[in-house]
């Protein structure tokens, strides 16, 4: 499975980005994508993710109401919409992809099998 990732960039406090990850490969291995973002010196942290079959999504209690997560199937593409944008957003943004169906707990847990080369969001004044 290959992840590629785009639409970081530099955002004012209060602004928003829409992120795209372009899914390839063994598609029909992959059950769940999502996004995990780390900021310089933090763990990584969970942010989103959407069952490919059923759509259902979780977001991390922290963004959610700000950031939506979705999915174009017939392209193979996942979106996260994120609004209202704070500086402690500012991270490395990664596409996650696994076979599993899981809850975002789960995910965040133990993480995702596949990841594709981060996007850089910074939220600054």
């Amino acid at each position: 499975v290959q992840l590629q990732a785009s639409g970081g960039g530099l955002v004012q406090p209060g602004g928003s980005l829409r992120l795209s990850c372009a899914v390839s490969g063994r598609t029909y291995s992959m059950l769940s994508v999502g996004w995990f973002r780390q900021a310089p010196g933090k763990e990584r942290e969970f942010v989103s993710t959407i069952s490919w079959s059923s759509g259902r999504t979780y977001i991390a209690d922290s963004m959610k109401g700000r950031f939506t997560i979705s999915r174009d199937n017939a392209e193979n593409t996942v979106f996260l919409q994120m609004n209202s944008l704070k500086t402690e957003d500012t991270a490395v943004y990664y596409c996650t992809a696994d076979p599993h169906d899981w809850s975002g707990s789960d995910f965040q847990r133990y993480g995702m099998t596949y990841w594709g080369k981060g996007t850089q969001v910074t939220v600054s004044s």
